[in-house]
């Protein structure tokens, strides 16, 4: 199957009743057929439904869909992107570990890096999208996973994608790359090379703004990593917490099966069914969506590009970007989706015009079908020093675009009432 049919169609059979749209299994629980059913499912010798935290029937078609876009071999659902990223680095790192994060990555992961996982024991190292020794210099016994995004928000600049497989691959390290800007309709970072990819579904998935949601999904790769490799051990040694179950043992994704069995488990942090039949919804229409949100986002990046009173404009697709290379390389068609960023003179001027515009909605989202506007330091970003934001890209006039479904003649039109007042 190619992308717009994976999108409506993969991983659900009609029921008796022939229903079309995908069912809200809207419970708690399941019950067995017998004790031995439930014995067997507990020790995975079949895999079925036991409570909605681990699985449900239709969290299970998001995961499958979701996965098959991504040409990944396993997935597994979680309650928010961040929730998908945290358990991500929990399941490979414990106390006096690290992992290594891109410092052109969203505010909140920079966070989760900086502070809160360095609550127990994780140290995160980061490095420059741009500066790959910087990369390969803090790698060490103790470097469990190396973390970026293809499209980074809000800096918005495009990685040597498989220069950084390489170096991963180098020290036998898991990659995972954030995919959520790019879409696997843009890019499959996996099949480039990555081990793992996770999404905030919220953002481009979702397309509505309606729910919250995260997804990791993985290559087969990262067996391969895992099986034998001194980093990943608890992988190899049986879970105690699990009746001794070796994971690397196992005929199936392990990576994803472990997030599900451990983390899943103990941290809880599971989407609603309902939630996942939302994002289902939304995955129908997201390659026609990022077809539009890309074509628009041209057309007003090269507006602002040409606009007096815009100091510069990142977007990969525009020719004048550093990252226009790179997204001929790696991105469908060197099309960049619809998020992108301007910069003018100052804070003040970014606020003003974050606050002016009638069809830009400000907002701390993205990949919403209606048009957002964000000043990143004063919000997404607000938590980070004047010198974390240099890092991350983020310029204090920096002003972050995601362009919806609108005409974008009536959103250049707004953009302009705006500027005019700065």
């Amino acid at each position: 199957m190619n992308d717009k049919t994976i999108a409506v169609q993969y991983g659900y059979k009609k029921g008796e009743d022939g229903s079309m749209s995908v069912p809200i299994f809207q419970t708690t629980a399941y019950e067995f057929r017998d004790s031995e059913h439930a014995a067997n499912l507990f020790e995975l010798k079949e895999m079925g439904n036991i409570y909605t935290r681990l699985m449900n029937p239709t969290t299970d078609v998001f995961e499958k869909r979701v996965c098959a876009l991504e040409q990944g071999i396993g997935a597994v659902a979680t309650a928010s992107g961040t929730a998908a990223i945290f358990y991500t680095f929990a399941n490979v790192a414990e106390s006096g570990d690290n992992i290594l994060i891109a410092k052109q990555a969203y505010g909140g992961t920079l966070t989760l890096g900086a502070h809160t996982i360095k609550r127990f024991g994780i140290e995160a190292r980061f490095f420059d999208v741009y500066n790959l020794d910087e990369l390969e210099s803090q790698i060490d016994s103790k470097t469990k996973v190396i973390f970026f995004e293809t499209i980074p928000n809000p800096a918005i600049e495009v990685a040597d994608i498989e220069a950084i497989v390489d170096i991963a691959n180098k020290h036998n390290i898991l990659l995972c790359v954030d995919n959520t800007v790019a879409t696997p309709i843009l890019c499959k970072p996996l099949s480039l090379g990555a081990d793992l990819v996770v999404h905030s579904v919220s953002k481009y998935i979702n397309g509505q703004g309606s729910a919250i949601g995260g997804v990791i999904v993985e290559s087969k790769s990262a067996k391969a990593k895992i099986t034998d490799n001194p980093r990943y051990k608890h992988f190899n040694e049986p879970d105690l917490s699990y009746h001794g179950l070796v994971y690397t043992t196992l005929d199936m994704p392990i990576f994803t099966l472990r997030a599900r069995l451990a983390l899943l488990r103990d941290f809880g942090g599971a989407p609603s069914p309902f939630n996942s039949w939302l994002n289902i919804q939304g995955m129908e229409t997201l390659a026609l969506r990022v077809e539009q949100h890309s074509k628009s986002a041209l057309e007003i990046a090269k507006f602002l590009e040409e606009h007096p009173k815009v100091k510069s404009v990142n977007y990969p697709s525009l020719k004048s970007s550093k990252s226009f290379e790179n997204a001929q390389k790696y991105l469908k068609d060197g099309k960049a989706n619809g998020l992108f960023s301007f910069i003018v003179e100052s804070k003040e001027a970014a606020q003003k015009v974050a606050e002016n515009t009638k069809i830009f909605s400000l907002v701390v989202n993205i990949g919403d079908s209606k048009s957002i506007i964000t000043h990143p330091a004063s919000t997404t970003h607000q938590q980070l020093s004047k010198e974390e934001l240099v890092s991350a890209g983020v310029d204090e006039g920096l002003i972050r675009l995601s362009v919806g479904l609108e005409d974008s003649e009536d959103l250049i039109n707004d953009l302009k009432s705006a500027l005019d007042l700065i």
